[in-house]
């Protein structure tokens, strides 16, 4: 389970809880080693999982050697993590009240629970926060029957239902359960706005029975009744513990710089808001049948997002922060090891200012789907649609760093001239459907040009396969897109050779890689895993195509690269791991489409 110093698990060796505002990683080993406080992108509480010396973490377990199992309590996202010992049995409850009262919500409980299920087990628990990603020095002390953590940026309060002791910057205890027994710790968030309360064991045990109901109810709504429906469920928690609540954002994923490729630089900072990937989050959500979380990233670009504005880079950013900021300036934390020595840590994503042009058809897409498939948008709404795809119209033909957000330059990726066919093609949908204005002759020429481009440009005679980019032979999985974009017939000769093609150089087992470095330079040094996404696009795209018994073992086989949870990181190493952030909404929304598209295909 944790490497060979013994200072890291493995990156799949986690679960996840969360309270719609902030998530934390929970280690097999009971140790909290993640979580930021009080929102997805805040300063880090606990960061061991970037540096075991430095992070700071929460460790509570039994104090005796022990195997341990972890899971989910049936459809929610309350974590258990159950320890078998000589002497008995006991387990850790994990979770994070969903409250409704924005007071309470500013409190971001995270409560665990220690069971005795059999037998007799003592306990040890240490608490060592390390605030602002260990750069802020902070204070701790009792309180009556509370420790208090306090630094300039935040403070939090815990408190337990056996006796604490503060012990210089750390807080501890010893005891012992006895089967039936329990004990609570609660970690609080305090302010003037929100003072510190005690967490009683019979507020507690409410508390989990509200948070299991909460998570039950909003699964109910789910409409997937198809072959896969744990994992697509799972999937579907994971991507609404990844919302943030007051504003409806969809982050890419809960952590920052978990590596693409252990020892290597390829690490980068995905608590942020990006728009490719909250659209087809949406998607994804809209399949299920949960359009409220819909209408809630809706309401995010009404607020926080202006869709107007001209020149050459676009009205919109790739990427936002929670709450629609702009600025997201990337930085290097050299005082932190990072996971497993992968350096460097980043906070903040430098990629915010590159022009990637697919992103309009991608939201276009997603606003057109929710147009027909939920609400009929706004008189307001269509007129940013309008400058939208009368921007593309006037930029499609420019270079950009494409999806996979390249520093090598920019080139005339493939994808996203499909994109923005996309974009113009959803906007002329909307429009002749609901009988809405639009400049229709304009959009549908230039529609036209970019088809033509991408079949003269695009396609490779030699490889017999659509490409990376312009007037080049290298693959790029990103075209697999093309069928579920609905540029080209699943069936088409030339995109079954282009599956063949992809097949042949980017495909290892069903795993599919999404580009190759060495002969598409991307401006970085080293190598990385297979993409999960790519890897579900690739199920999706050989089940359109009929090759249905493909497809299905493709999908099976990803599943059993899903960690004990159901959880899945941004790619799969060369031996099965799993690397990069973790868990990834980009993984788990393909996942949901997949299983959609190849039931319905299975009949």
């Amino acid at each position: 389970m944790a490497d060979a110093a013994g200072r890291y698990l493995a990156i799949a060796d986690h679960g996840l809880i969360g309270d719609m505002r902030s998530v934390a990683l929970v280690g097999v080993n009971g140790t909290i080693d993640w979580y930021c406080c009080p929102r997805f992108d805040s300063p880090s509480v606990f960061a061991s999982l970037l540096d075991a010396d430095r992070g700071g973490r929460f460790e509570l377990a039994p104090a005796v050697p022990a195997q341990t199992k972890q899971f989910y309590f049936p459809d929610t996202n309350v974590l258990i993590t159950r320890f078998y010992a000589y002497d008995g049995v006991g387990e850790i409850q994990d979770f994070m009240p969903i409250v409704g009262d924005p007071t309470e919500a500013g409190r971001h409980r995270l409560i665990r629970r220690a069971l005795c299920v059999r037998g007799k087990l003592p306990f040890a628990v240490l608490v060592a926060p390390r605030f602002d990603y260990g750069r802020q020095p902070h204070t701790a002390r009792r309180d009556g029957d509370r420790i208090l953590f306090d630094c300039p940026l935040l403070s939090l309060a815990l408190t337990s239902s056996v006796d604490l002791t503060a012990d210089g910057l750390d807080a501890r205890a010893a005891f012992t359960l006895g089967e039936g027994e329990t004990a609570v710790f609660a970690l609080d968030r305090v302010s003037d706005e929100v003072r510190p309360r005690s967490c009683p064991l019979e507020e507690a045990e409410t508390q989990f029975t509200e948070t299991v109901r909460y998570w039950r109810r909003w699964l109910s709504a789910s409409r997937y009744r198809g072959r896969w429906r744990e994992m697509v469920h799972r999937s579907a928690l994971t991507l609404k513990l990844l919302t943030y609540a007051p504003t409806g954002a969809i982050v890419a994923a809960a952590t920052t710089s978990l590596p693409e490729q252990i020892g290597g630089e390829r690490n980068w900072d995905y608590r942020y808001v990006w728009i490719r990937d909250a659209a087809f989050c949406l998607y994804a959500m809209l399949r299920l049948g949960f359009t409220e979380e819909a209408a809630a990233f809706m309401d995010f670009l009404d607020r926080h997002v202006a869709m107007r504005g001209d020149g050459p880079d676009g009205p919109l950013q790739i990427m936002y922060g929670i709450d629609g900021r702009a600025d997201l300036v990337e930085q290097e934390l050299p005082h932190l090891e990072g996971y497993r020595c992968s350096a460097p840590v980043r906070i903040g994503n430098g990629a915010v200012g590159q022009l990637q042009l697919d992103i309009y058809g991608a939201l276009i897409d997603s606003i057109y789907l929710y147009d027909k498939w939920a609400n009929p948008i706004s008189s307001d709404r269509w007129e940013e649609v309008t400058e939208l795809v009368n921007w593309v119209c006037g930029h499609w033909d420019q270079p950009d760093e494409g999806i996979w957000e390249t520093r090598g330059g920019r080139r005339n990726f493939l994808y996203s001239r499909l994109m923005c066919w996309v974009a113009i093609e959803r906007g002329i949908r909307m429009a002749t459907h609901r009988g809405l204005p639009a400049d229709l002759p304009r959009w549908r020429q230039t529609r036209d040009d970019i088809y033509y481009r991408i079949m003269r440009k695009g396609y490779s005679t030699a490889r017999q396969a659509f490409t990376q980019h312009e007037d080049a032979e290298v693959l790029d999985a990103a075209v697999l897109m093309m069928p579920m974009a609905k540029f080209v017939s699943p069936t088409d000769p030339k995109w079954l050779s282009t599956l063949d093609a992809l097949a042949e150089d980017l495909v290892s087992d069903s795993l599919v890689y999404r580009y190759d470095p060495a002969v598409s330079p991307d401006g970085l040094r080293g190598v990385e895993g297979t993409f999960s996404i790519c890897s579900f696009w690739y199920v999706e795209a050989l089940s359109r195509a009929g090759r249905l018994d493909e497809a299905r073992l493709a999908f099976e086989k990803m599943l059993t690269y899903a960690n004990h949870v159901g959880l899945f990181a941004e790619q799969i190493g060369h031996t099965g791991e799993q690397l990069g952030n973790f868990p990834q909404a980009f993984t788990h929304l393909s996942l949901i489409s997949a299983a959609v598209n190849l039931d319905r295909a299975l009949g």
